[in-house]
């Protein structure tokens, strides 16, 4: 999905709309709010009417009767406003917590439900900016936005109401600058949300360019690449700066536009209230008798809803802010929530007794559907029991052949089957719990020795998790610091070899009938290889294990070795057959397989150079 894709988006209400997904489960929290909006409205707007009743009638005309009793409604309407407000506000930020804590977490399920080809276009900063940002910023109109403008809207139209019933001339002099306010606070609202698009994509740009960095420190470091890493990222952080800097100037516009406008509003009122402005209303061709002039009760009843009137104004001016803030955060999340390049399920079960044959046959694959084929017309067949060895150039291949087989990827031509079943009609849980690869990437989580090894799953127990370290001798480090050791980030406490061992070692608990070893071998000394090699001889005689590497004492004894080159299997069979062909094989051996070891990250070539040319799109 590319970044114009992204940007595209619907109105502002069907952006929000989208929220009700999350939101409709605590819907009795949003009916509740909703009812009790014009109960706090029609106490709010009484007040001031009974102020009048109480200079006017009472303190003016210098008498007590009924003064109690209009005291006391007044007394009561100010506390019954204060309490149903605070139950609003409550009942909102409750619900509107949920809300967020489902949807994160909905984001959360969905993302790792995506395939490979979708993380291959995506930063990871900028799907961690959607998932934490954007949604905080949503959290936010939740709160303080979406909802409450339902009553700030029922305010502003009962204060008005409530201006015209107390004195119809004066309410409609106001009202000749309602247009004035109203084309102010939309033009600012278009371009904020403009505004704020670009900040989302701004700070979604910052993110994933650190993370990426501080990912690759080591290589900063080395290189003396500190400098201009710091100025490519100086571009991204003025560029967040700059649009946030423009964004605060059109927010403090409104607000300040909005404020000035109610104090012109004020002393309107008083030079009415004074007699003042009805001579000047009579030059211009607007008939008011001069003798119309307000009560001092009436005079302070419309000051009071005045300020009332320009109370929810300011803070809609500020909750079109973070409403605009939040649309455009939205934009993201929903481009994030229909993002579909997921991995077909599949439907198909595989035997009780699944034996790990794997067939290719004719097998054409590609990266993209603008990308050149990276397999051409594979033919395998690797029998239970039997170990393959794939060897080949940088970019032949081999690494997209495992990859296919645990299905990290979809969407080849032509056949490949496990125990005679299409191997894309299998269901992916099942086939997941099958085939298992470790692969060149140490892949290790900041949690437990315990945790890297099971991953919670309940049916690995301490004797099972114990097997499998001992027999990939990663008891050596594991007794060592123990099962309940915390590693830091990135398995950081740790050697490049015991990472390696300690994935292996999580491989073999979770006992798979297929093994895939990519290159897994290439980051432990000599010794611990030795020590694996000796392992997998001894434990996997009923596995089938498919091995990429670039040592021969790794091949060699291998049942079965493919040779490819430029996506085709060119040799085929074992080590005494394919030296005796005496062809590229042999010429490899004789060259101690140099060339032959994989791409970095356990990528091919050509998958790199298809993710490249998509990138180059999506900038």
């Amino acid at each position: 999905m590319s970044d114009q894709q992204e940007r595209a988006s619907g109105s502002d209400l069907s952006v929000l709309s989208r929220i009700w997904e999350f939101a409709r489960h605590d819907k009795g929290v949003y009916v509740y709010a909703i009812l009790v909006t014009p109960a706090i409205a029609g106490m709010s707007l009484v007040q001031p009417f009974l102020m009048k009743k109480i200079i006017d009638d009472h303190i003016v005309a210098q008498t007590a009767e009924g003064l109690y009793t209009v005291g006391w409604l007044y007394l009561g309407a100010v506390f019954g406003t204060y309490l149903l407000t605070m139950s609003y506000t409550l009942a909102l930020s409750w619900g509107g917590q949920r809300t967020i804590l489902r949807l994160r977490r909905h984001l959360y399920r969905h993302t790792l439900g995506l395939g490979q080809h979708f993380f291959d276009r995506q930063p990871a900063g900028k799907l961690l900016t959607r998932i934490t940002n954007d949604v905080e910023s949503l959290g936010e109109s939740l709160a303080a936005g979406v909802v409450t403008i339902g009553l700030d809207l029922l305010l502003i139209f009962g204060t008005v109401s409530a201006m015209f019933w107390l004195d119809w001339k004066l309410t409609l002099l106001m009202l000749f600058l309602a247009p004035l306010v109203l084309g102010t606070l939309e033009w600012t609202r278009r371009r904020l949300k403009r505004l704020f698009l670009i900040v989302r994509e701004a700070i979604a740009s910052v993110n994933a360019f650190m993370a990426e960095r501080i990912d690759g420190v080591v290589v900063v470091q080395l290189f003396g690449d500190e400098q201009r890493t710091e100025a490519h990222f100086d571009e991204r952080n003025l560029r967040y700066n700059r649009t946030t800097k423009v964004a605060n100037v059109y927010d403090a516009f409104m607000y300040a536009f909005v404020d000035g406008i109610s104090s012109v509003f004020v002393g309107l009122v008083l030079f009415f209230g004074a007699g003042l402005l009805q001579p000047v209303l009579a030059n211009i061709g607007i008939p008011i008798a001069t003798e119309h002039a307000l009560s001092v009760g009436l005079l302070v009843a419309f000051m009071d809803y005045l300020d009332r009137l320009f109370r929810p104004l300011r803070e809609l001016s500020g909750k079109i802010t973070v409403i605009q803030r939040a649309i455009a955060a939205m934009n993201k999340i929903v481009w994030l929530l229909d993002a579909d390049v997921k991995l077909d399920s599949g439907h198909a079960e595989l035997a009780t007794a699944t034996r790990g044959h794997i067939r290719f046959s004719d097998v054409h694959f590609r990266y993209g559907s603008d990308a050149p084929d990276v397999l051409r017309g594979v033919d395998l067949e690797v029998q239970s029991g039997q170990v393959l060895a794939i060897v080949g150039a940088t970019g032949s291949g081999k690494t997209t052949i495992t990859r296919l087989i645990d299905r990290s990827y979809d969407g080849y031509r032509g056949s490949i089957t496990l125990d005679g079943v299409e191997l894309s009609t299998i269901r992916l849980e099942e086939l997941r719990r099958t085939v298992a690869a470790v692969r060149q990437d140490v892949q290790v989580f900041g949690q437990s020795l315990q945790f890297n090894v099971d991953l919670d799953h309940p049916d690995i127990d301490e004797d099972r998790r114990n097997q499998a370290a001992q027999l990939v001798n990663a008891n050596r480090f594991v007794d060592r610091l123990g099962w309940t050791h915390l590693l830091r980030e990135q398995g950081a406490d740790l050697s490049q070899g015991e990472g390696q061992l300690l994935t292996f070692a999580r491989t073999m608990a979770h006992d798979p009938v297929v093994v895939i070893l990519d290159e897994a071998t290439a980051s432990v000394d000599t010794l611990t290889e030795s020590l694996i090699q000796e392992a997998i001889g001894r434990i996997l005689a009923e596995k089938t294990v498919i091995v990429i590497a670039h040592r021969l004492s790794t091949i060699q004894h291998a049942d079965v070795i493919a040779v490819m080159e430029r996506g085709r299997v060119i040799e085929y069979g074992n080590h005494e057959t394919l030296l005796a062909l005496g062809g590229h094989y042999a010429g490899l051996v004789r060259d101690g397989l140099h060339g032959v070891q994989g791409t970095p990250n356990g990528s091919d070539a050509e998958k790199m150079g298809g993710d490249q040319h998509r990138r180059s799109q999506l900038e």
